[in-house]
């Protein structure tokens, strides 16, 4: 039907309907329109005689509608009523002569057969009234497509939009074995009769696992892109509604719809929203969400085999998935997608910096070295700051200061610059920072200073940032007693500036909390304690109610066994405490010089520090070191005179940007 014509039939049809409604309102009284006072016939017949009381009114088959005089009753309710009236004719005709003796005028309906027409089609109208208007907005709304209330068990699987720029496999690095085992299936979607001709069968599921912002939603948009195949996605929080059954309704047409269009792909993001394990929650699971599992996992491996359909899907949460979900002829194959290595993180930035304005100081491979552990998505916000760094600078390159900078802000959240700090709080800071930089410098297992700056940066009033100079996936433990020592170094420098009572203050809880974990770990799950040896202590894992920070341990030892733990924690400790102690002591003239030039220019970059310390340092047995600055050594600041009586208020804690991969 023309939409033209639709349109005009529906103004018609409303037309219509509102003048039978008009006309039937104005010849019927409905008490639910017009809500007027009933008052009683003797009481009106009063207010009758005294002849300044009603207005006006009309006689209506056995009701008289009368309105009051606003005089009268102006405050005291409506000024309708209605009267039932009796149903003898003389009382009628003695009625009508008073209302004339005293002056109200009145008139009177004529009655007929359209009367009690128009009265019983009423309901019957009103109803395909609104019959006629539901029917038109659901059929407008099925046209435009978005009628989910006739189409709720459909699934919401898209495909994508034409006008949206493909990615390709030459858009995603850092992730090539990954690449290496979806281009056969790609291959395989191409060129099926290859592998067929050798009897091999299509996966029937990949399974993308890594760490939020690895690459995997990107690497299932290449694979839409390289495949040259009707390719659909969504979501797994798409499945599961409130009302039972739903859920599996839209898991069979989601493999309905594949199975017309194959071969085909099928994404399925965060599968884990669907895939959870079943029975794991306690007092039941959730019902609607487990029967969308069953069917799921029918469609995937069932008696109807989905020939030409590949299930690619993606989750952050491989742990809780169900394990029938994980065998083989459901999800085949399992590809990792981990955080890039530096040669990785390189390529990264490669793909994310093509096309930009680069300026020639960018150095890509110092940058993939300054941010070990970053994933891909991390990476991508990086190049992005940057560049909004260099326009907020109205520069026309992105220089390499620009990315330095958005490096800090990416760790440790942008400078509070207008954060007003007293003076003794300052050097506070500076001494503390000094020790940490100090310990990390000498120290031979640690990772080397790479800058070090009391600006307050997000919760943190100054940060010591240390570098590793390659990837490491496992740590010794000399390097992790070496951590200890640094993590201990600035508590030290304070309690060596200001004395015992004077260099205890509150900014070193998070440096004590990261220290007992690091020495924990080592005796209880690393075998690092001699006294307790290869033994791994106690089971600590997520309890189902405490939330991602949440932990419960499974204690599997004698309390004579946790006495031996806690002594051997607190040895680990005092032992790191006194070597960091003794280098701090031993080169107190550097400590002092390394606070002064903090309080002088807030932030030490590797070259600057290491010219300050080149002429004083005093070589630590075993340790590193220091190698001679690249650049010119800078001025060195004059002394402040040391506070004699410090106070500050109280400080928040000082958090390391970063932790290595693999530390506990």
């Amino acid at each position: 039907m023309n939409r033209n014509l639709r349109l005009g039939l529906l103004v018609v049809f409303v037309i219509t309907m509102g003048f039978l409604l008009k006309a039937t309102l104005s010849r019927t009284p409905l008490p639910w329109f017009n809500q007027r006072k009933q008052v009683d016939y003797g009481l009106f017949l009063k207010e009758v005689d005294q002849g300044d009381v009603i207005a006006s009114g009309k006689f209506y088959k056995n009701v008289f509608l009368g309105k009051y005089s606003p005089s009268a009753h102006g405050n005291h309710g409506p000024l309708d009523f209605q009267v039932a009236l009796p149903p003898e004719a003389p009382e009628r005709s003695r009625l009508m002569k008073l209302l004339s003796e005293k002056g109200v005028s009145f008139g009177q309906e004529p009655e007929g057969p359209m009367d009690f027409v128009l009265a019983s089609l009423f309901p019957v109208l009103a109803f395909l009234l609104l019959a006629g208007v539901i029917y038109m907005v659901f059929s407008r709304a099925a046209q435009n497509g978005n009628n989910q209330a006739l189409n709720f068990t459909k699934s919401r699987i898209r495909r994508p939009n034409e006008n949206v720029p493909k990615v390709t496999f030459d858009d995603v690095a850092g992730v090539e074995e990954a690449k290496q085992e979806l281009q056969e299936i790609v291959d395989f979607l191409k060129n099926a009769r290859r592998f067929q001709a050798l009897g091999a069968k299509i996966p029937k599921g990949v399974l993308l696992l890594g760490p939020p912002g690895s690459g995997k939603t990107l690497l299932a948009r290449a694979i839409a892109g390289e495949a040259q195949v009707p390719f659909f996605h969504i979501s797994g929080s798409d499945f599961v509604e409130m009302f039972v059954g739903v859920g599996a309704s839209r898991v069979r047409d989601l493999f309905d719809t594949a199975r017309q269009n194959r071969p085909a792909l099928v994404f399925i993001d965060e599968i884990d929203a669907v895939g959870r394990q079943r029975g794991a929650g306690w007092g039941g699971g959730h019902d609607e969400r487990e029967q969308t599992l069953n069917q799921l996992l029918v469609e995937m491996d069932g008696f109807d085999p989905n020939a030409g359909v590949i299930l690619i899907a993606a989750t952050n949460r491989p742990d809780v998935l169900d394990p029938a979900l994980l065998r083989p002829g459901r999800f085949d194959r399992r590809v990792v997608v981990d955080a890039p290595d530096a040669k990785g993180r390189e390529a990264i930035l490669g793909v994310h910096t093509r096309g930009k304005p680069m300026g020639d100081d960018v150095n890509l491979e110092s940058i993939s070295k300054r941010t070990p552990g970053f994933a891909g998505a991390e990476l991508a916000n990086l190049v992005n700051e940057a560049a909004i760094l260099a326009a907020r600078r109205e520069k026309t390159k992105i220089e390499m200061a620009e990315f330095e900078e958005a490096i800090d802000r990416e760790m440790m959240g942008p400078a509070r610059k207008n954060r007003l700090m007293t003076t003794v709080a300052k050097r506070r800071t500076a001494v503390h920072e000094a020790g940490h930089a100090l310990i990390a410098e000498l120290l031979a297992n640690a990772n080397p200073l790479h800058k070090v700056t009391i600006l307050p940066r997000g919760r943190a009033l100054g940060v010591t940032i240390t570098l590793p100079t390659e990837d490491r996936y496992n740590q010794t433990k000399a390097e992790m007693e070496d951590m200890i020592a640094m993590a201990l170094g600035g508590r030290i420098a304070e309690i060596l500036t200001y004395g015992q009572d004077g260099g205890l203050d509150t900014g070193a809880s998070n440096d004590l909390g990261q220290v007992t974990e690091i020495a924990r770990a080592m005796v209880c799950e690393f075998g690092m304690s001699e006294r307790i040896g290869n033994r791994r202590i106690g089971k600590r894992h997520g309890g189902n109610f405490l939330g991602p920070n949440g932990t419960m341990e499974e204690r599997d030892y004698s309390d004579e066994v946790a006495k031996i733990v806690d002594e051997d924690i607190q040895s680990i400790i005092d032992r790191n405490y006194k070597r960091a102690e003794d280098i701090l002591h031993t080169n107190r003239v550097v400590l002092d010089r390394l606070a002064d030039a903090l309080m002088e220019r807030e932030t030490l970059d590797r070259d600057e520090f290491l010219a300050l310390i080149q002429d004083a340092i005093a070589p630590v047995v075993g340790g590193r070191q220091p190698e001679p600055p690249t650049k010119p050594e800078p001025p060195v600041p004059p002394a402040p005179p040391a506070p004699s009586e410090p106070s500050e208020p109280t400080r928040p804690t000082t958090p390391r940007p970063r932790l290595e991969p693999g530390m506990a």
